[in-house]
């Protein structure tokens, strides 16, 4: 952000540098990608979704560190029940600042519809079964390999839940990469302002 032209994005990365990053909702706390090199993973490897979440829980302090302010770990594939089956949350985390639990589904897929439903189903059963009287609703995060905007779009779209889709990849970009991530993040937010 600093190498960007403008002075405006530099006041937002002095700003974000001197008062550091506020939390004040759940979208304050979701990245995008998160950065799995820690993991020590191979490039471009398929994986199952349970050699992901041991590979994080392995590293659970680097994990939290990446997640950033206020997590905490409460634990993986954490039981949801209705009637006679049984379902699982792969990790289940609690942000103190925010006072709500994080429930997050690993997929080592692009974003499909139906792992929206799920943890839509996740987020209903915490609120009602779970949470505290002062506790904030639970949010969602699903992180994936690709997110699609189009398709995240329309199966994020219209749910009560706090629900969020973020890539992950398991190493940092090559500063070319880095560079046009970057670029492109900040046309996007001159487009919107």
């Amino acid at each position: 952000m600093l190498l960007s032209n403008g002075e405006a994005n530099k006041k937002r990365v002095l700003e974000l540098a001197l008062r550091g990053n506020e939390i004040a909702k759940p979208e304050d706390i979701i990245k995008d990608p998160y950065v799995f090199e820690f993991l020590g993973l191979p490039e471009n490897k398929p994986m199952m979704e349970s050699d992901l979440e041991e590979a994080l829980v392995r590293q659970i302090e680097k994990f939290l560190l990446e997640l950033g302010k206020g997590f905490m770990f409460v634990g993986t594939q954490q039981r949801v029940t209705f009637g006679n089956t049984h379902y699982y949350v792969d990790m289940v985390f609690y942000n103190k600042i925010l006072r709500s639990y994080i429930l997050i589904e690993l997929k080592t897929i692009k974003l499909m519809p139906e792992a929206v439903g799920q943890l839509n189903m996740y987020l209903n059963y915490y609120a009602a079964e779970i949470n505290d009287e002062n506790d904030n609703p639970p949010i969602g995060l699903i992180l994936c390999t690709d997110k699609g905007n189009v398709d995240m779009q329309y199966a994020l779209g219209g749910l009560s839940n706090n629900i969020f889709a973020s890539k992950y990849v398991t190493y940092m970009p090559d500063k070319e990469q880095l560079i046009a991530q970057v670029e492109a993040v900040l046309s996007s937010n001159d487009d919107t302002e």
